[in-house]
């Protein structure tokens, strides 16, 4: 009888341990689930506030470092199935230093980075510049493109900011060692 009695125990204590694997391995389920949804969440907010950016808007510049003169068009939207914002950049009329290439174009993608769960940017122009980005909405109608410091060359930064109906951009650099921004181009426009 003893031994009945101790195999039964046994079989309790078995059933149990096992019982408790199971409630442990499902409540890591549920929090991983969770912290997955979070994420998803927090991505979809950040697509979220960008997308006061999406249109066809009117770029005029205005003066700044790099004495340009001029005016076209640009436009972010959609593409991949919302799975990037892509800005593709049209100069109809322009002026600038002799040796600034006035056939200028460029094309802005922005993604998700799922390693950081962050919005990161990548930047490409007919001169060959290649520009990473990371995003951010500081404040609603606004996005800060932030490139990392390098060091040796300048650091940079593209701004967007709607203020009513007009569009304002803003090209900025910082020099390694510098505190201050320097704006090399500035625009704005109104939605087309």
């Amino acid at each position: 009888m003893p031994s009945t009695f101790a195999f039964a125990l046994n079989s309790k204590t078995r059933d149990s341990k096992q019982m408790i694997r199971i409630l442990a391995s499902a409540a890591l389920c549920c929090q991983m689930i969770s912290a997955q949804t979070a994420s998803l969440s927090h991505l979809k907010d950040q697509w979220q506030a960008l997308k006061f950016l999406e249109g066809t808007w009117e770029a005029k510049t205005q003066q700044a470092a790099s004495k340009i003169s001029a005016s076209g068009t640009y436009t972010f939207k959609e593409d991949l199935d919302g799975h990037i914002l892509a800005r593709h950049t049209n100069t109809n009329k322009c002026k600038g230093p002799v040796d600034y290439d006035c056939d200028h174009s460029d094309l802005l993608y922005v993604y998700e980075d799922n390693a950081s769960q962050r919005l990161k940017a990548i930047y490409f122009d007919n001169e060959g510049h290649v520009i990473h980005y990371s995003v951010s909405s500081p404040a609603p109608s606004s996005a800060v493109f932030l490139s990392d410091p390098t060091g040796t060359g300048p650091q940079f930064r593209l701004m967007y900011e709607l203020k009513g109906a007009v569009m304002e951009g803003k090209f900025q650099m910082k020099m390694p060692g510098k505190t201050e921004w320097t704006s090399y181009l500035e625009w704005n426009g109104r939605k087309e």
